[in-house]
């Protein structure tokens, strides 16, 4: 049997707590296209919002799509999701907790319109 020093037990703690950290969410408030997460950036269909509810109804999750990111929406109670579904393929605002690639709803409005 091997024996490991305390100082390598510490230092693999502090690594361990340092990178949680990073995991943590942060609050945002981000502002995109409603898309759909199978498709990203790009859909399958010329009509984004068709192909966002045909995505959607197949079981994918509503993504806000951010200049060449998308991120993936996930709601809490059907209010919220209802809402995406109603300005799928259309700006909104999204404010929620960011994790990488993941955004947890905590409200959605309509975002203003590109110009």
């Amino acid at each position: 049997m091997k024996k490991t020093s305390i100082g390598a037990i510490v230092l693999a703690g502090v690594f361990a707590v340092s990178g949680a950290a990073t995991l943590r969410a942060a609050t945002m408030t981000l502002e995109g296209t409603v898309g759909d997460a199978k498709c990203g950036v790009k859909h399958m269909m010329k009509d984004g919002e068709a192909c966002t509810k045909a995505c959607v109804k197949e079981g994918a999750d509503y993504a806000l799509v951010v200049g060449d990111k998308a991120y993936t929406l996930k709601t809490s109670n059907d209010k919220d999701k209802m809402e995406l579904g109603m300005l799928a393929g259309k700006m909104a605002k999204v404010t929620g907790d960011v994790t990488g690639t993941t955004l947890m709803v905590k409200s959605v409005t309509m975002g203003m319109a590109k110009k």
